[in-house]
């Protein structure tokens, strides 16, 4: 995460007027670029280089265009405001996802109901695994995966990270519509940094330190200091406070917004000695899920995030070095959430049609849902052995429909079973592929 450059400081006088007088024939394309992607100084400076103008010259038009973004206070908290526009490019994505995440998709049917649980449970997954590996988790996704289904003990602090992040997502789920408080910030961060931190002591606790940075993994540069730990006892009950809608701004703020907002305050507060990055995100979706956006349960924004690392750290940096203007960060999530949906979308149109070809190949049977896919698993080379646990966790079911849904394809003779320790293992016959009438490979 290396450092971005600070953009040059603005202050608002007369100059500006002059200078947007002496740029008037680029009125329309600052209007274009502002409207349609907000860019950092940084982006504005090669437009600067391409039409031969000064870039401290254009920034400060581009600042006094920016003069109309909104204040979000901190009651009582000296020193800590923060900024945002809406260009029309943050509109566009907010209405899509309006409609989309809380309306149409939701209502209308994306997800069949009666795979809603097995979608749901693989969606969790996907989002403990992907928040974990960008804080250093080095478990492959497939091991971890079969960790999760398998309900298998960790072996090693990446592992354990990663269960830790399934637990609290199964945790907000279920507390989705509990106040936020201080204390039960303190809980979360207790679930998700259990058995992983170098002092267990910081499990749960608020910083009481402030030797605390944010280093470039490679360079070893501090490039953020948080604030000071005297100081989150009064930002923390602040935080919560905006969490819970308390802070009343003078203008509507979206709640995708005021989630995205939420996320960006826990990593900038930083108020835990680790852990603060998985905590922001799984705050993120508690907020979605309280204000109703049901379908971001089946996102994982953070597996999107995870293959865009270095622009997520630098719209961090944006926000925090152009006057903590959280418009570049989010845009950048909403960017990312709306990727995360279409992967969805592809996801479930990529098994539908799998579940499709099943069908055809097996439509003289009497097979359940569950049991069409471990068969698919199987012709895939996916899997081949399963226990009674692995299909209640991976489908959401009970234990005895996971046993009676292996149980019947051994009665139909496509499975048989083999003892491992106490354990009976569930796997397919030799001539499985004759079984069914199926081509061998």
């Amino acid at each position: 995460m290396k450092l971005v450059e600070k953009p040059p400081v603005y202050r608002e006088t007369a100059d500006v007027w002059e200078y947007m007088y002496e740029l008037r024939n680029y009125t329309s394309q600052i209007s274009q670029i502002e409207e349609n992607s907000y860019p950092y100084w940084d982006k504005w400076k090669y437009y600067a280089k391409d039409w031969n103008i000064d870039p401290a010259k254009l920034w400060f038009v581009v600042k006094a265009y920016r003069q109309t973004k909104k204040k979000i206070n901190f009651r009582g908290v000296e020193d800590f405001q923060m900024y945002i526009n809406t260009p029309s490019a943050m509109q566009e994505q907010l209405h899509g996802l309006d409609l989309d995440l809380g309306g149409s998709l939701h209502a209308g049917g994306l997800i069949p109901e009666e795979e809603k649980k097995y979608y749901l449970v693989s969606s969790l997954m996907e989002e403990a695994i992907a928040s974990s590996q960008m804080e250093g988790a080095s478990t492959a996704t497939r091991v971890a995966k079969e960790m999760l289904e398998s309900n298998r003990k960790p072996k090693n602090s990446s592992e354990q990270m990663i269960v830790n992040n399934y637990e609290v997502m199964q945790w907000i789920i279920s507390h989705k519509n509990t106040k936020m408080t201080p204390g039960i910030i303190q809980e979360m961060h207790q679930i998700i940094t259990k058995k992983t931190l170098d002092d267990s002591s910081d499990e749960g606790r608020f910083r009481t330190r402030d030797d605390i940075y944010v280093f470039d993994a490679q360079t070893n540069e501090v490039v953020y200091t948080p604030p000071g730990y005297k100081y989150l006892k009064k930002l923390m009950e602040e935080f919560c406070r905006f969490a819970n809608d308390e802070i009343r701004q003078d203008f509507f703020l979206h709640p995708i917004t005021r989630a995205i907002t939420i996320h960006f305050l826990m990593g900038y507060i930083h108020p835990f000695a680790d852990g603060n990055g998985r905590t922001a995100r799984a705050l993120f979706y508690w907020y979605l899920i309280k204000k109703g956006y049901r379908l971001i349960e089946y996102m994982s924004v953070s597996r999107i995030i995870l293959a865009s690392k270095a622009q997520y750290a630098r719209a961090y940096q944006y926000t925090e070095l152009d006057e903590m203007d959280l418009t570049y960060f989010v845009m950048y999530n909403l960017k990312e959430t709306r990727k995360a949906l279409e992967e969805l979308k592809k996801y479930i149109s990529k098994k539908n049609e799998e579940k499709k070809q099943i069908l055809s190949l097996l439509r003289n049977t009497d097979f359940n849902e569950r049991q069409l896919m471990l068969i698919k698993d199987i012709i895939d080379g996916q899997k081949s052995i399963f226990s009674v646990q692995e299909i209640e966790n991976k489908y959401g079911v009970s234990n005895q429909t996971a046993r009676n849904d292996l149980n019947r394809l051994v009665e139909k003779g496509l499975f048989e079973t083999r003892k491992n320790g106490n354990q009976i293992k569930f796997l397919p016959v030799k001539n499985f592929a004759k079984k069914l009438n199926l081509p061998e490979n």
